[in-house]
């Protein structure tokens, strides 16, 4: 492949390239990287930054990771992809066996996708079909909370924040879900049942209606960054089961450790019946996602009118994304990857908290690896990505959110490049 000079890349980038969250023509800075190694992402023309989003908070491990790029050539020796109807290979079973070890122990089954948004539209269509299967077809909608995002999709669209949500302008064409009010107790905070009246509520009213609730456990990602009460995952649970429906958990941006368990369900003690995750799986290096969920769910399938659960992506179960998320998951087995989540935890509230001092920011939160410093007024993008370059970090901050979620095997004096640029942007 022969390089564009940058100019002419980014006249090209202008004219022909949509980009996520975007228009045509893009008026917002874009920035043009030539390379990434480790912590660091390289622009064309010299630039360095430190990256705090971890490519968002997918590459755990950093960028151009030795191990990771020598599985993906080992595979690609092999093969590169093949389909899955009617055929298997090494690298999905064994990653489906090494994620039936990690997740919670009731979960057995692991139908692979090609991306989170993929992940929760699977585990919805799974919930809806079991029903369907039990002769209960008019369990078909679904409960979940304010503030929450599940992606881009359309039914993952449905369950995303009705009003304040980036897919509010669909809510006319999107199926009508059941939404229960913002979880306020914060993750430290001491749990009180009338924080959950609002789901119970729902619950009591529609679980006649309603095939599972999905949330996402603890850390409401893209739809607010917010922490909240295990607890209220517990109570969640119970609920689901004393009303009869399921519970789907969407792990896709807390799974593999960024809160500081493999999976935030287990601040709660708790499984689900159905479980997303996808993101830091394969380390960022390609997209891969799965739905896991329970024996007491999958067989119910084979009694069903179809005998088969109606879903099969072309790329599912892709074997160079499988080799590459094994090898993710054995790096991550290879060190205490615990006390490299509380180290950076404790240097990100010692470092963003001067952030309170500043008239232009409404709160300051850390959980594991993850800081938050949420402002009064929306940012402005036009204005703040530049200023994050010339502080030589890369963040991508949103609305009322200028946040970081670095990768794991950043060092104290990288992270305190980050949270200091953080600071400096909030005064």
């Amino acid at each position: 492949m022969q390089s564009l000079p940058t100019d002419q890349l980014l006249t090209i980038d202008r004219q022909h390239v949509w980009h996520p969250y975007a228009a045509m023509p893009n008026p917002l800075p874009i920035f043009p990287v030539k390379s990434a190694q480790g912590v660091y992402i390289e622009l064309e023309g010299g630039l360095t930054l430190v990256d705090g989003m971890s490519s968002w908070w997918t590459c755990i491990h950093g960028y151009n990771h030795p191990r990771l790029n020598q599985a993906a050539r080992d595979q690609i020796d092999r093969m590169s992809h093949v389909m899955f109807g009617g055929l298997t290979h090494q690298p999905a079973v064994q990653l489906a066996q090494r994620l039936v070890e990690l997740t919670p122990e009731p979960l057995q089954q692991v139908f692979f996708c090609d991306s989170g948004s993929v992940s929760v539209e699977v585990a919805m269509k799974m919930a809806i079909q079991y029903w369907y299967n039990l002769g209960k077809p008019e369990k078909h909608r679904f409960l979940t909370v304010r503030g929450g995002y599940h992606g881009d999709t359309f039914d993952a669209m449905s369950v995303c924040d009705p009003v304040n949500g980036m897919h509010h302008l669909f809510s006319k064409v999107l199926r009508q879900q059941y939404f229960a009010d913002i979880p306020q107790i914060p993750f430290w905070g001491l749990w009180d049942d009338s924080d959950i009246i609002s789901f119970e509520q729902l619950l009591a009213e529609n679980h006649g209606q309603i095939a599972a609730a999905i949330f996402e456990p603890v850390v409401q990602g893209a739809g607010g960054m917010r922490f909240y009460s295990p607890d209220y995952v517990r109570r969640a649970r119970e609920l689901c089961d004393q009303y009869g429906v399921l519970l789907i958990l969407d792990e896709i941006a807390t799974g593999f450790g960024r809160t500081g368990q493999l999976f935030a369900c287990e601040h709660a003690k708790i499984f689900p019946d159905i479980l997303c995750i996808g993101k830091a799986m394969s380390g960022g290096f390609m997209s891969l996602a799965a739905t896991l969920t329970t024996p007491h769910i999958s067989q119910v399938f084979s009694q069903g009118e179809a005998g088969v659960f109606m879903h099969g992506p072309t790329f599912m179960a892709n074997p160079l994304a499988c080799a590459v998320a094994l090898e993710n998951l054995a790096i991550l087995d290879s060190y205490d990857w615990q006390a490299k989540i509380q180290t950076i935890e404790a240097q990100l509230k010692q470092e963003l908290a001067p952030c309170r001092a500043s008239s232009l920011v409404k709160d300051v939160r850390v959980l594991g690896a993850i800081g938050v410093v949420e402002l009064h007024e929306p940012v402005d993008m036009a204005v703040i990505q530049p200023q994050v370059v010339e502080h030589g970090v890369w963040l991508r901050p949103f609305g009322k959110l200028i946040y970081t979620m670095p990768p794991y095997i950043i060092e104290p004096a990288e992270l305190s490049c980050i949270t200091q640029a953080i600071v400096e942007l909030t005064r």
